[in-house]
């Protein structure tokens, strides 16, 4: 796996309400907190996030995270802007803003916070390159959390989709993921994320691979 390959994901071409969607982003919850990524994103926000900044999430799924972030008192609903291809959730707080679209097609809002979960690893690297130059020059921190691209999250996916019964979508999806995630210091790199920013980038015994960055 020294390379990215870039594929499409069957859950992407399925509307909101097929029953394999909501299949599969049912078992896309499970495998968040199998790989711990909304915790290590409150963690990190926990020891970084100062009272007031905006957040702004791409890839909002169903608002989990970021209603999380609300739950815990972290954060304000009116701080909060996410983005997303589906339809605002029926749960989302009135207060915050959601944007339903391609988020290549709107402006970023300006927000000191910017989250990602599992979504940048369904871009090109020209892709992110774009992304990274439109990060408004108010925003303090990126912190995603993608699939690290190897062999053992590969064998331990196909384990876990036998062993808990995933949908043949979220089976497909999570190879697609993975031989499309990231490695080393490759997403700060295709990002962009250079001068006045600093980044650390490491990947879990699970195969979550982390980014932050800050300036």
């Amino acid at each position: 796996m020294t390379t990215r390959i870039i594929e499409p994901e069957f859950l992407e071409t399925l509307a909101d309400d097929d029953p394999a969607a909501i299949h599969g982003r049912r078992d896309l919850r499970i495998v968040n907190r199998i790989m711990g990524t909304h915790r290590w994103i409150i963690r990190t926000l926990r020891r970084h996030y100062q009272p007031g900044w905006r957040i702004t999430e791409l890839g909002a799924g169903d608002g989990a995270l970021s209603m999380r972030l609300c739950r815990s008192g972290l954060c304000r609903p009116q701080d909060l802007h996410a983005f997303d291809l589906i339809s605002r959730p029926p749960h989302w707080p009135a207060e915050a803003r959601w944007t339903q679209g391609n988020l290549f097609e709107h402006p970023l809002p300006d927000s000191e916070v910017l989250l990602v979960n599992l979504l940048l690893h369904h871009f090109t690297d020209a892709q992110l390159r774009l992304l990274g130059s439109r990060i408004p020059t108010a925003t303090r921190l990126v912190i995603a959390a993608e699939p690290a691209r190897a062999a053992l999250p590969s064998w331990l996916g196909r384990g876990l989709c036998a062993v808990a019964g995933f949908h043949p979508i979220t089976r497909h999806d999570m190879q697609v993921s993975i031989r499309a995630g990231f490695r080393g210091a490759e997403l700060a790199t295709a990002l962009g994320l250079f001068t006045g920013w600093t980044t650390h980038s490491h990947a879990t015994p699970l195969g979550t691979y982390r980014l932050f960055a800050h300036r």
